[in-house]
C-alpha cells in the first residue's frame, strides 16, 4: 500500500493533533484530509508553516489546561447527596451510576460534564460517603463528594414477644 505523510492542521481522532506529522494512505490524505481541510501535504513550503501550527496548538493546549484547572476547582467544593431505598444491611436496592452523577450535576449545579469522564469503577450500592475521580484533562481530575443516604428509617428491635410468635408461625408451617 502507498503512504504518503501529511501535516496536520487540526486533531483528528485516532491520528493525532495539530502539526503532527503522521504518515496515512495516500488516498485518505487525497480524498479525505487535505480536501476536507484537516491536512497539508508535507511540501518544503508547508513545514515552514508547522511552526505555525506548533504556535497555534501550545497555545490551545495552555487555554484547555487553564479552563480544566478551573473548572476542577468547582467541582472540587461541590458535595451529591443521594437518597437510595436500603435494606436492613445499609445495601441499596438501586444503585447511582456515572449517568445519575451527570444528571444530578446539571440539574442541581449547572455543571455539564461528559459521564465517560467521571472514573467509576461499579455502580455505587452502599450508603455512606465517596469519592469520585472526574478526569478532566490528561494532567487534571477533580475530585467530587458523593454521599448516600438511606430513606429506610433505622432498623429497631424486635421485642421478645414478637419474635417468639414469628418463629411459632414458622414451626407451624414447617409441620
Amino acid at each position: 500500500m502507498a503512504v504518503t505523510e501529511v501535516i496536520l492542521k487540526e486533531s483528528v481522532p485516532g491520528l493525532g493533533a495539530e502539526a503532527d506529522i503522521v504518515k496515512v494512505r495516500k488516498g485518505y490524505a487525497r480524498n479525505f484530509l487535505v480536501p476536507s481541510g484537516k491536512a497539508y501535504e508535507v511540501t518544503p513550503a508547508n513545514l515552514k508553516r508547522l511552526n505555525q501550527l506548533k504556535s497555534k496548538r501550545a497555545e490551545r493546549e495552555a487555554r484547555e489546561l487553564n479552563e480544566a484547572e478551573e473548572f476542577a476547582h468547582k467541582i472540587n467544593k461541590v458535595k451529591l447527596e443521594f437518597i437510595l431505598e436500603t435494606g436492613e444491611t445499609g445495601k441499596a436496592f438501586g444503585s447511582v451510576t456515572s449517568k445519575d452523577i451527570e444528571d444530578k450535576l446539571r440539574s442541581d449545579f449547572g455543571i455539564t460534564v461528559d459521564r465517560h469522564k467521571i472514573e467509576l469503577d461499579r455502580p455505587i450500592k452502599e450508603s455512606g460517603e465517596r469519592q469520585v475521580s472526574i478526569k478532566l484533562h490528561h494532567h487534571v481530575s477533580a475530585t467530587l463528594k458523593v454521599e448516600i443516604k438511606s430513606s429506610a428509617p433505622p432498623p429497631q428491635e424486635a421485642e421478645p414477644a414478637e419474635v417468639k410468635a414469628r418463629i411459632k408461625r414458622r414451626s407451624k408451617s414447617a409441620t
